[in-house]
């Protein structure tokens, strides 16, 4: 049995611009090269791994054999870490950033991000800071387009291509609405009640929430794209929604807003997520921020883990 060679980077990187662009000629005008070279890199590369990537006859475009679906996978996630692995030296050969963007989540609790927020300005006081507070799937589209070199979001990040996450926490979400509205003068909420009423609605303008709705259960809307004018109209009685419970803990307190108990409408959790570009990782500084946030989820879940005494 003969073991495969060991393809070089570049003879990848041929691959994948044919996979990517569709043909040999394609890839040459990608990456500059003739077409001769682009498939004399592939032939080696074929040489080198003793198998067939490309279907070349009875096709105007190369079509990839079954070897090659198999390689391509592992071909792209080469790339890719070579790719974080010369953005991080880059980083670190430029040493401390100027300016941090950070893109934060509206639902992420004020009083955390204060607490870290302080720590950084006196850690890194030469470091000017672009705080950043959007909803929703804005976050993930400001850390893709480069507004933001990293975003504390929501879990619309989820299987976006291109991001490397780490878990920083969770918010408790409850359904709350005036006293003096229908459902706060409730004590026994029945099922389907919250669908007679206006529900008030955090909306965004990102293309990773068009079309979609979350956690609606009203066909009457009212859709708000900023958390605190939510909270003001829901303190008027206008509708009912759910809030972030750090967020009106003192209305709960003080019986400005009556958190609702509906049976088919609990409220949950929301998640959050520390983001980047696996292209652009995040400088010494952007990347101690990171660390702060997961290093406060992991003090606040295990004193949510301690036992009463």
């Amino acid at each position: 049995m003969s073991n495969p060679g060991t393809p070089t980077l570049d003879q990848l990187r041929i691959f994948l611009a044919i996979v990517d662009t569709g043909s040999f000629a394609a890839a040459g005008r990608k990456l500059n090269r003739a077409v001769s070279v682009i498939s004399y890199g592939i032939a080696n590369l074929e040489a080198q791994l003793g198998v067939l990537l490309f279907e070349r006859e009875g096709t105007r475009k190369p079509q990839l054999t079954v070897a090659g679906r198999a390689v391509l996978s592992e071909a792209r996630g080469v790339a890719e870490g070579i790719d974080g692995l010369r953005a991080k030296v880059k980083g670190l050969l430029d040493g401390l950033e100027a300016e941090v963007d950070l893109a934060v989540d509206v639902m992420f609790p004020a009083e955390r991000l204060g607490v870290i927020l302080r720590a950084f300005a006196a850690e890194f006081p030469t470091v000017q800071l672009r705080l950043h507070v959007e909803a929703l799937g804005a976050i993930t589209a400001m850390v893709l387009d480069g507004t933001a070199v990293v975003g504390l979001s929501g879990p619309l990040f989820a299987g976006v291509d291109g991001l490397e996450s780490v878990s920083v926490g969770s918010v408790a979400m409850v359904p709350v609405a005036a006293p003096d509205h229908p459902l706060g003068r409730m004590d026994l909420i029945p099922p389907g009640a919250g669908r007679e009423y206006t529900q008030l609605v955090l909306s965004d303008r990102s293309r990773f929430t068009e079309g979609k709705d979350f956690s609606v259960m009203s066909p009457k809307t009212w859709r708000l794209a900023d958390l605190g004018a939510k909270h003001a109209l829901l303190r008027q009685g206008i509708g009912w929604g759910n809030m972030p419970l750090p967020m009106i803990e003192a209305d709960l307190v003080s019986g400005t807003l009556i958190r609702l108990s509906m049976p088919d409408h609990p409220g949950g959790i929301y998640r959050f997520g520390g983001i980047w570009r696996r292209d652009t990782p995040p400088g010494p500084a952007a990347a101690w921020l990171l660390d702060r946030f997961v290093a406060q989820c992991e003090i606040d879940e295990t004193l949510i883990a301690l036992p009463d005494i």
